[in-house]
């Protein structure tokens, strides 16, 4: 099917509006109203969720709709990430308004007897606040204080099916700038709304686009990057699989404003979800003239094709990207020159991440001064975070720009897990730094958190508790990047190994204080001189940790102890007068180091312990202490 103008690409969507008829309204951005025809059971389709069997629920829930005779009255819908990872699988009801978690195949039944047929909600699948203990079946204190721009059609629309994006404006974006704008008052638009690069970096994408169209080549070039190498981050992964359209979209009005006609979708091959869904829409775009020649019955011709990465890090970084798409080792060069200037093959190109795409179509709709009185003076907008470590409500949040930290962690994380106290908070993935608790009310936007020693980054955001040794977490960030680093600056590959082998040799108890000197000169000396942004920005964990964290490494070092108990090499465990002499610490131990008599206190022999624990975790008087 053919959408040869923009009044097929309407009809269509008239036409498709049915599909999302009753569906609640998920999003304020959605125009669409409910209709009053047959109910969905939306059920999260994300890569998460897949794990834990959630295709099988949706194939188990349509075959007993069937065996009810109500397949025509309920619809089952796979959709994309619900971004409440922590509490999945989970599937919405709607018009319902009805959400439940935690489910399992085993559930399916009871669902379709009580909630469709019996017409009561299943009480024991909905969520359980941790601190509050109340029962939810909408409304979650997780959604409170977001607002989704990027993420506005995950969970609402099934990401397989092209008319549900063009039911809900999809193509619409593209239209407008095809028909109603030039390139350069598209770029202008970008430019006004003060959308910044969500890859990390923060540059503003509108200069970037009018950089790369003042490019004199004739061929020009759109990369967008879903390289997310980040532990822990599944921002861009998610918004692939479950609104994959929207990226298209956007790096087609990418490509008519700069002057390009093709356009490259590096992602990295672990992900095979993301894959699927980006080719099928691809395949649909193409299929119904939203790709390939004269689009829309325009002039205009741009095509995409998806290109492999082998999961570098380091291929994050746009021309060490480039270099890969190339078929060259994926390694940055010195700039300038910039890919806006030189990229791809040696032509102009301008390269964004997914989420940075995924505003693109919202700012066209919605216009420049809607998005940019969201968020903070220099940073415009909504932000996607991957909330990880030590909290209740592990997940995908989007915020605007500004929000506090406590207001992530406590009110949409629900806080810390098991009620332990928080500690810290570490923000831009393995290259950022380590935020202590008095910066809890520190508005994150890319200058405050850059103030603190931290960064933005692509959204990573792990939290960690009283139980983390800060040493220990700056020695993993380090191992990281050590294994990560491309090696072809000096700085980067020697520099971080030195960095990693302190580290280890203080969490050893083997440092001195010279060690802390090195570690700050070191790091300065790496972030002055490494080539990109992987080396420039690998010693931040250090830096941060010795700032705010400095007594942990001088217990380390001076008292030759962990604090939080973590680091093995420093490990005592000592069998207090509590002991009762039951003699259960002396069958478990592997090392036979405990020695005592029946009903007398027992002793470990500190040289022979391993330190494992299980003397530890199999005492039932509390006797046994680690320190």
């Amino acid at each position: 099917m053919k959408l040869k103008d923009t009044a097929a690409l309407n009809a269509l969507k008239t036409e498709s509006l049915t599909l999302l008829d009753n569906r609640r309204i998920a999003n304020p951005l959605t125009t669409m109203d409910a209709q009053g025809k047959p109910r969905h059971i939306m059920v999260c389709g994300g890569t998460g969720c897949h794990a834990s069997d959630s295709p099988e629920i949706a194939k188990l829930l349509k075959e007993e709709l069937d065996r009810r005779g109500l397949s025509d009255q309920v619809e089952v819908l796979q959709t994309g990430c619900f971004g409440f990872c922590e509490k999945g699988p989970i599937l919405e009801i709607h018009p319902d308004n009805t959400l439940y978690v935690e489910v399992s195949t085993s559930d399916v039944a009871d669902i379709v007897e009580e909630h469709f047929v019996q017409g009561k909600q299943l009480e024991r699948l909905l969520y359980i606040d941790p601190n509050t203990e109340q029962r939810f079946a909408s409304d979650l204190p997780f959604y409170h204080n977001q607002l989704r721009i990027a993420l506005r059609n995950c969970s609402y629309i099934a990401p397989e099916n092209i008319r549900e994006y063009i039911a809900a404006d999809g193509y619409q974006a593209l239209a407008k700038v095809l028909f109603k704008m030039t390139p350069d008052s598209v770029i202008e638009e970008i430019k006004k709304s003060g959308l910044r690069g969500r890859g990390g970096g923060g540059f503003p994408t509108g200069v970037k686009w009018e950089l790369t169209r003042q490019g004199e080549a004739k061929q020009r070039y759109i990369i967008c990057n879903a390289d997310e190498g980040d532990p822990g981050a599944f921002m861009d992964r998610s918004i692939l699989e479950g609104d994959p359209h929207s990226v298209l979209e956007a790096m087609l009005i990418a490509g008519l404003a700069i002057g390009s006609t093709h356009g490259f979708i590096y992602i990295r091959a672990e992900y095979p979800l993301a894959i699927h869904r980006l080719e099928i829409a691809i395949t649909q775009a193409r299929e119904y003239g939203l790709l390939g020649e004269r689009i829309l019955g325009s002039d205009f011709c741009f095509d995409v094709e998806i290109k492999y990465g082998a999961g570098a890090f380091v291929c994050g970084e746009e021309t060490a990207l480039i270099h890969s798409i190339e078929g060259a080792r994926g390694e940055p060069s010195v700039k300038p020159p910039f890919p806006a200037q030189e990229g791809l093959w040696g032509k102009p190109t301008c390269v964004n991440n997914v989420e940075t795409f995924a505003n693109i179509t919202s700012i066209i709709l919605r216009g420049a001064d809607w998005f940019s009185n969201i968020g903070t003076e220099k940073s415009k907008g909504t932000k996607v975070f991957a909330l990880a470590g030590k909290v209740n409500n592990v997940g995908l949040v989007e915020v605007p720009m500004g929000t506090t930290l406590r207001q992530i962690i406590f009110d949409i994380g629900g806080g810390i897990k098991h009620h332990k106290t928080f500690k810290a908070a570490q923000t831009g993935g393995p290259s950022g730094g380590c935020i202590p608790t008095k910066y809890l009310d520190t508005p994150i936007d890319y200058e405050s958190l850059i103030s603190i020693g931290s960064m933005m980054g692509s959204g990573g955001l792990i939290v960690m508790d009283d139980s983390d040794c800060m040493v220990n977490i700056a020695k993993f960030f380090l191992e990281f990047t050590v294994d990560e680093s491309c090696g072809r600056c000096t700085a980067c590959r020697v520099g971080t190994k030195r960095l990693h082998e302190t580290l280890t040799k203080i969490t050893e108890g083997k440092g001195t204080l010279d060690d802390l000197d090195s570690l700050e000169k070191l790091s300065k000396i790496i972030k002055d001189t490494s080539l990109c942004g992987l080396g420039q920005s690998a010693p931040n964990p250090i830096l941060s940790t010795l700032e705010y964290f400095r007594d942990e490494y001088l217990a380390h070092i001076v008292d030759k102890s962990c604090p939080a108990g973590v680091c093995k090499s420093l490990l005592r465990y000592k069998i207090t007068d509590k002991c009762k002499g039951c003699t259960l610490c002396t069958k478990h131990c592997p090392a036979n180091c405990i020695s005592g008599s029946v009903k007398e206190p027992h002793v470990i022999d500190e040289e022979r312990c391993l330190k494992c624990g299980a003397c530890m975790e199999k005492c039932r008087f509390g006797a046994i202490i680690r320190h």
